[in-house]
């Protein structure tokens, strides 16, 4: 399970650079200033996330299925989904409604934050 959030991880970092670039340099212009904002803070929690999910990958490696690091990195994979992926939604479409995903995807990050906490307590 180790390489799923290794590979999940980089993708989510790769894909999270070029939305930056893509929003500081095609949609700047397109956009109005709050929904560039909100574009930003997607793909902040995106790459903070990503680098999480790295560091559940490589601690999955280090001590194998370890229990809580697995369903820790499941959180932090589908935070981003419901996270950012509304936020993005939201900023392209304009559509406000579908803010009401965003705290879906941010209890599971701090659900994955808190799993990973008792982990590293419980080694």
């Amino acid at each position: 399970m180790g390489k799923v959030f290794l590979v999940i991880g980089a993708a989510y970092g790769l894909i999270g650079v070029a939305l930056g670039a893509f929003g500081a340099h095609a949609l700047r212009a397109r956009l109005p200033a709050d929904l560039l904002a909100v574009w930003k803070t997607a793909v902040e929690y995106q790459l903070v996330h990503a680098l999480a999910l790295l560091a559940v990958g490589l601690l999955l490696r280090q001590h194998g299925s370890a229990g809580l690091l697995q369903p820790a990195g499941a959180c932090f994979a589908g935070g981003v989904l419901l996270f950012s992926g509304s936020l993005y939604a939201l900023s392209l479409s304009g559509v406000r409604v579908l803010g009401a995903i965003t705290p879906l995807g941010g209890v599971l990050f701090l659900a994955g934050w808190a799993l990973l906490l008792l982990a590293a307590l419980r080694t």
